[in-house]
């Protein structure tokens, strides 16, 4: 895994998993290709500097074929976020992150390596959108709803239950468990956005690096 991560260079296969399932099967080829130039242009510009009128060149329709189908630009960035939030988020993180959740670790720092790993090779896969959620989720009040609603709730309650059993098990410090998840997960985050997002360019061992974050939290948090 060692490299540079790519980001994918075609939005296709994003919007295969983005309109699988669900109402979004109904959605035209006008539509899709709306929805294609908008990933793109609020990549590019984000979402704010971004105009319907450049969406719909790009997407090769009239402006009004937009209007007709979303009735503003932000109801354009919601079809795009929130099915992914639901879509991808919910059944896709939540489905692929339960089984960590669930396995039996024999330790406090196999759970870390392997919920580590996981996320990483999510963030990659889902790029281009996950880039335009955290440009609009600290403007959009009803994407950081939709975020907690969706996912943080729902993987809460399972991640202080692993917390607990380990603490139990006296591997890790006994702090509340709120707090230590805050903790660990500042280090995993900021590892899968600096390396995704600030410096994907960067000629680092993907694998050595995790395994540095690894040794970090557990000189800080083992018992």
């Amino acid at each position: 895994m060692n490299g540079n991560p790519s980001e994918p260079n075609e939005i296709d296969e994003l919007m295969k998993e983005l309109i699988a399932g669900g109402p979004q099967k109904k959605m035209t080829a006008k539509q899709q290709r709306i929805m294609e130039s908008a990933i793109e242009i609020f990549l590019e510009k984000g979402f704010a500097a971004a105009s319907t009128s450049e969406i719909a060149q790009r997407a090769g329709v009239a402006e009004g074929t937009i209007f007709r189908h979303y009735k503003t630009k932000k109801d354009l960035l919601f079809s795009i976020t929130v099915p992914m939030l639901i879509r991808l988020f919910q059944p896709i993180a939540i489905g692929d992150f339960t089984p960590v959740l669930d396995t039996a670790y024999a330790s406090f720092e196999d759970f870390l390596r392997s919920v580590l790993k996981n996320r990483y090779d999510f963030a990659r896969k889902h790029l281009p959108v996950i880039r335009i959620l955290l440009q609009e989720i600290p403007f959009q009040p009803e994407l950081r709803e939709q975020f907690f609603s969706s996912v943080a709730e729902q993987i809460g309650g399972r991640m202080t239950a692993v917390m607990v059993h380990f603490q139990e098990k006296g591997e890790i410090v006994p702090l509340p468990s709120a707090s230590a998840i805050r903790m660990w997960l500042s280090v995993l985050v900021g590892f899968v956005g600096t390396r995704l997002l600030i410096l994907p360019d960067a000629d680092w061992d993907d694998e050595a690096e995790m395994e540095r974050c690894i040794r970090f939290i557990m000189n800080g948090m083992k018992a």
